[in-house]
């Protein structure tokens, strides 16, 4: 029975999760399967990646054959790199504290670089918004100077005005009846 380690989709449409699992190569893509040795989140920014390392190695020493991704995905995580600590064990090359130390300072330096793209994308995310929010207020403040500006009357049309107000409250005074209080005083 020839096994492979694959990807089994899950998840809705758009928006795939899948798990990483030991089937036989005969089976359906989502079908039966051996056993599950972890899981794949493509949709988070970095991939997140859920692997059990010990048992990927067992499969992948007993002879299952990865998938063109799983094998990526194996690299990523250091199974393959482990298979080739144990397989030096197994010649006699170095010991078994040896590949574990060496395994252990891998697993590091992989971390260390998994933080530091975190970071930067953290930092990247929040200078974006920075820039963004600046270029609001800017906005804002262009906005809120043009309609000051068109609410204002401008001088000159004021000055303009003004003998063509008093002319007119002229007129009208001089048609206007005066008042009898005002009449008084002109007799007295």
């Amino acid at each position: 029975m020839p096994v492979k380690l694959r990807l089994q989709r899950h998840g809705k449409k758009g928006r795939p999760f899948y798990h990483i699992v030991a089937a036989d190569a005969r089976a359906p893509r989502d079908g039966k399967f051996i056993e599950r040795v972890g899981s794949y989140n493509p949709n988070t920014n970095p991939a997140t990646i859920e692997l059990d390392v010990d048992k990927s190695v067992k499969w992948v020493q007993n002879g299952a054959q990865p998938t063109d991704t799983v094998r990526a995905i194996l690299s990523y995580k250091g199974v393959l790199y482990r298979n080739h600590l144990l397989k030096g064990v197994a010649k006699g090359a170095l010991t078994q504290e040896q590949a574990d130390a060496k395994f252990a300072t891998w697993l590091q330096e992989k971390q260390s670089k998994i933080d530091g793209k975190m970071n930067n994308l953290a930092n990247a995310k929040n200078n974006a918004y920075k820039e963004r929010l600046a270029a609001e207020v800017e906005f804002n403040k262009k906005k809120a100077e043009a309609i000051a500006a068109k609410n204002t009357p401008a001088p000159e049309v004021v000055e303009e005005a003004a003998p063509e107000v008093e002319a007119a409250a002229e007129e009208v005074a001089g048609d206007a009846p005066e008042a009898p209080a005002a009449e008084e005083t002109a007799a007295e």
